[in-house]
């Protein structure tokens, strides 16, 4: 879902809360600043509708700002509960910058989304969310499978198994070789594996991720160029 923010339209000059190019003043600070003034006006706005802010990220197109703002909820979130998310996040930003914040820093484009299948599940919630679903995650040395409890630990390996259960301490994981269950502090992020007998259930997921590629939103080391040519 994408929302289109202030001046994103050509109209010659700033309008509202945009600096011109030249100005003394510096355009927007640094990038991990600018997605801490975002992250303190979107989030309690995700909040108050009932969902869970997953990540949120800034990029350059061009002349202007890209903000990602990707949102989830337990049961998913359907694209209306996206469309008004998005509507209520523009809002904020709009007051935010009416009442002097310098939020984005000139023009931008806000996305609003939910995570796609490819998203690293790295949180309780998330590994609750995807209960039923086929994972591979890497566990670390200090945990066996049920069969290789006489045997001593062989370092970080990658497990494949479906999710069987999962609370905020621990996950079970139905494996070839047993139910095994795990603390998170023992596993890497898990992957959700594509099957292709859920084929059409992944594809009506990843319809809501329009973000990029994954890896797009991990952007603030990839975007320290951006920042250093703004700011000269």
């Amino acid at each position: 879902m994408t929302q289109r923010g202030r001046a994103t339209r050509s109209t010659g000059r700033p309008r509202g809360g945009e600096r011109a190019r030249g100005t003394d003043r510096p355009r927007g600070g640094d990038l991990a600043a600018r997605r801490n003034r975002l992250r303190d006006v979107i989030e309690p706005v995700v909040s108050e509708a009932g969902y869970d802010l997953e990540d949120l990220s800034v990029s350059r197109a061009g002349r202007r700002h890209v903000v990602r703002v990707m949102v989830d909820a337990d049961g998913g979130i359907n694209l209306d509960a996206v469309a008004d998310v998005s509507r209520a996040v523009s809002a904020a930003l709009d007051a935010a910058e009416e009442a002097g914040g310098d939020i984005v820093a000139g023009e931008y484009q806000l996305e609003v989304s939910s995570p796609g299948v490819d998203r690293p599940l790295t949180l309780p919630r998330h590994w609750r969310r995807n209960v039923g679903r086929l994972v591979k995650v890497t566990v670390r040395g200090a945990a066996v499978l049920p069969g290789q409890r006489g045997e001593q630990p062989a370092g970080d390996r990658q497990v494949t198994g479906r999710i069987a259960a999962a609370d905020d301490e621990r996950v079970a994981l139905e494996t070839d070789a047993g139910r095994a269950e795990w603390t998170y502090a023992d596993l890497g992020p898990g992957r959700v594996q594509v099957e292709f007998s859920r084929l059409d259930e992944i594809e009506d997921a990843d319809e809501f991720d329009d973000a990029g590629e994954p890896g797009d939103s991990d952007d603030i080391d990839d975007d320290d160029d951006d920042v250093e040519d703004e700011e000269r």
